[in-house]
């Protein structure tokens, strides 16, 4: 008989959309393998004034391709913190309703995939798992409240993190299974002093990854003609991402004003992305005289797979933290990886895939002279750096959603 999984992802409504992303990739192999997966996600669009109208139910259920979605009514919130938080919590109650009603229409779950961002759709999922009798795995993506520590927003004695990290605690006592997206997951528990009181083996490591086939079809189905990226007098290295104050920009232009002043006039950095420090970060390439940078604005993201395999490296960069030492999982990195191109690194992690593997080069530390040197050692040898970049395309069918996927019924067979 075919296990129904449901997989609870708060911000999954875009991939309804997009048909993509770590869930839906999840969703599909599992029904390759037999299963029957359904995605439960929020009715509100995330960075968006669009929502999924559920009329006047709780929920509305629709399929994106052969994968049910169930959209759960939430409140809009736009900007605005405090009705962002609104969200999170009416996303929480109406899961109670939303599940029971469900059930009784499709049969319950065999089991509860809850996955953060937030820690309330994991306590849902335990809650919620327990009065079907059936088993919940909680996948934690992002350290709730540890990187809100890291990046200093709330300072650790604060009242509020501290109630957080006894609910992230309660998360990791009572979930059937723990999954992880960075490798030294086990050493955060061990690190917040919790392993008496937390069972090390249900902690499991599965990282985002790619899927190649797709990855490679959208290259060739979306080229894109950029006289900048297509030019054969530069080497051109390819950020692609937001341009926020977490992403840290401004050190990249930096690094390229150091290169620039070594008088290297054959590398140039392409930035593909937008954000709100973008126009500050254009107005100081023009005041500074940084000619090396060309900042090229947002682009679909079905032209991303194309973008990357045409560079001659890519860089992968954010505002660096105590939290890289449990190693790395940036959606990004994957498609890197999958490019074939050699990666550069502006910073250390443990558990360094770029390093063990040799697919790329990381900058001793993120600073812009550090990486300014790893630009230029990573072009002194072009033989090197593509040996780096076939490495780069070799490891990627590891984290193939194939073989992710695999590992996911592991778990799912084995608790």
């Amino acid at each position: 008989m075919k296990k129904n999984v449901w997989i609870w992802n708060h911000y999954a409504t875009n991939m309804f959309k997009d048909q993509a992303g770590r869930h839906y990739w999840f969703a599909e192999n599992l029904k390759n393998e037999g299963y029957n997966p359904t995605i439960f996600c929020a009715s509100t669009i995330h960075n968006s004034e669009e929502s999924i109208d559920t009329g006047n139910q709780k929920y509305l259920s629709k399929n994106s391709g052969d994968i049910p979605f169930v959209f759960v009514k939430t409140t809009k919130y736009g900007n605005d913190r405090k009705k962002r938080v609104m969200n999170m919590l009416t996303f929480y109650k109406n899961l109670f309703v939303v599940a029971k009603e469900y059930a009784e229409k499709y049969g319950k779950p065999d089991v509860i995939l809850a996955s953060s961002v937030h820690p309330l759709t994991m306590v849902a999922g335990i809650k919620i798992a327990k009065k079907f009798g059936v088993p919940c795995i909680c996948e934690v993506r992002d350290l709730w409240p540890e990187s809100i520590v890291a990046y200093g927003l709330l300072s650790r004695k604060n009242p509020v993190i501290k109630a957080l990290y006894q609910g992230e605690k309660w998360i990791y006592q009572n979930a059937d299974s723990v999954i992880m997206t960075w490798e030294g997951g086990k050493d955060y528990i061990v690190d917040k002093g919790w392993k008496e009181e937390i069972d090390l083996n249900k902690v499991s490591h599965i990282s985002n990854g790619v899927i190649i086939d797709t990855f490679d079809k959208n290259s060739l189905k979306n080229k894109i003609s950029d006289s900048d990226l297509d030019s054969q007098k530069f080497r051109n290295i390819v950020y692609a991402g937001s341009i926020r104050k977490v992403n840290n920009i401004g050190m990249l232009l930096d690094a390229a004003k150091i290169i620039q002043s070594e008088g290297i006039e054959d590398i140039k950095i392409l930035i593909y992305g937008s954000g709100d420090e973008s126009e500050m970060l254009k107005q100081r390439c023009e005041i500074e005289n940084i000619n090396n940078v060309i900042f090229k604005g947002r682009v679909e993201k079905k032209y991303i797979p194309a973008i990357l395999k045409k560079s001659h490296a890519n860089i992968l960069h954010n505002s660096s933290t105590s939290l890289d030492k449990y190693g790395q999982s940036q959606n990004k990195f994957f498609e890197y990886l999958a490019a074939g191109k050699p990666i550069i690194q502006t910073y250390s992690t443990g558990y360094s895939i770029c390093e063990s593997t040799k697919c790329g080069i990381s900058a001793i530390k993120q600073s812009p002279e550090d990486i300014a040197k790893a630009i230029i050692r990573l072009f002194d040898s072009e033989v090197s750096s593509r040996e780096m970049g076939n490495n780069a395309r070799e490891v990627a069918y590891n984290y193939d959603f194939k073989v992710l996927t695999k590992k996911l019924i592991r778990i799912i067979e084995n608790i």
